[in-house]
């Protein structure tokens, strides 16, 4: 049995992914601003409430790795901030901070696992379709869109610096999913798939992948965007 982190559980892929990992057994570390009630009272769940984009709050992360757990297997950074505006209207603290969360957030959750990975540990960023060169791109995303490219790269150089240790950095390049996330964003909009039917590839590919993938994007969609 593993030892897993997820961040963005509270709703969503997260959260079926938290459950899944916790019912096959592992031991899930639920990173999230918001904490699921469903999560709290299962046995094979440690629920921790922290704000990716708070140096600060991620020592928490780290206090309870080294008194807990001491290795993590599998590292999911699957937490999302979207912002849905005009370019020119955003501000520059809104754009800071959907990079503060989904790059700034990745970078430093995974500097603090570092000394809790091993050879054999796989970490997976859930990036999207829209940070994937030449694929459809949507109006009034260019803030998230963007960041979501960032933490391709970043993770192509990290896969690249971590493979003598043996600890594989890959990315999901999601297309549109039925979660709340897309709802709030695009209200009426009926994705292809839901977040449980994501959350059973994710769980998969998280516990596999490392075998055969490294270093490597893998765009997750059955359609355009």
């Amino acid at each position: 049995m593993k030892n897993i982190i997820i961040t963005g559980t509270s709703r969503g892929i997260g959260h079926e992914l938290a459950l899944q990992f916790a019912a096959a057994g592992h031991q899930v570390l639920s990173v999230s601003r918001k904490i699921a009630p469903e999560l709290l009272g299962n046995k094979n769940i440690s629920c921790l409430s922290v704000d990716l984009s708070s140096e600060e709050d991620l020592q928490k992360v780290s206090d309870f790795i080294s008194s807990t757990w001491k290795k993590v297997d599998v590292l999911i950074h699957n937490a999302g901030s979207l912002l849905l505006k005009p370019f020119g209207e955003i501000s520059s603290e809104e754009f800071e901070q959907v990079y503060k969360v989904n790059v700034f957030g990745v970078a430093n959750l995974t500097r603090v696992c570092l000394p809790y990975l091993h050879k054999g540990s796989h970490v997976v960023t859930i990036s999207s379709m829209g940070g994937i060169q030449g694929s459809m791109k949507f109006a009034g995303l260019s803030a998230y869109s963007s960041s979501k490219g960032a933490v391709i790269t970043l993770s192509e150089l990290l896969a690249e610096e971590y493979k003598g240790q043996g600890i594989a950095f890959n990315v999901l390049a999601l297309g549109a999913v039925q979660t709340e996330m897309l709802q709030e964003a695009f209200p009426g909009y009926e994705a292809p798939i839901s977040a449980k039917e994501m959350a059973d590839y994710i769980f998969n590919f998280a516990l596999t992948g490392n075998k055969y993938y490294n270093g490597k994007v893998l765009q997750v969609s059955s359609t355009t965007p």
